[in-house]
């Protein structure tokens, strides 16, 4: 929130700095942004899922989701941010991989929990 707050508001940080740095930084920045944001609200939530029709989504990646659509649209009314759906293609992969490196951790975490036992 204080990252979107600042880029909301025109506001400076290192880690602006650190990202421009890098070719595709922003696009990059977006992906770790909301990648990180969805491991911690997976597991914030249990590891729930919701079912859909053809795949299941872990609930905090669905929360992240609508959070990330709101907040890429909501820079089209905000003079010092752009609307780019390229960054919104970001905020979606980072999602989609963090949801995917969630399962694989769920998968070692229950592993380990059965090997200890016995």
């Amino acid at each position: 929130m204080w990252i979107v707050y600042l880029a909301n508001t025109g506001g400076q940080s290192i880690f602006f700095d650190f990202i421009r740095s890098f070719p595709h930084g922003d696009k990059l920045g977006h992906l770790a942004l909301f990648g990180f944001l969805t491991l911690l609200a997976n597991f914030a939530c249990g590891l729930k899922t919701i079912s859909f029709r053809f795949f299941r989504m872990y609930l905090g990646a669905v929360l992240v989701l609508a959070f990330a659509l709101i907040e890429e649209l909501s820079q089209f009314f905000v003079v010092s941010r752009t609307l780019d759906a390229i960054d919104l293609l970001a905020d979606v992969a980072g999602i989609l991989v963090f949801s995917v490196l969630t399962y694989y951790i769920r998968l070692w975490k229950m592993k380990n929990e059965s090997t200890q036992y016995r």
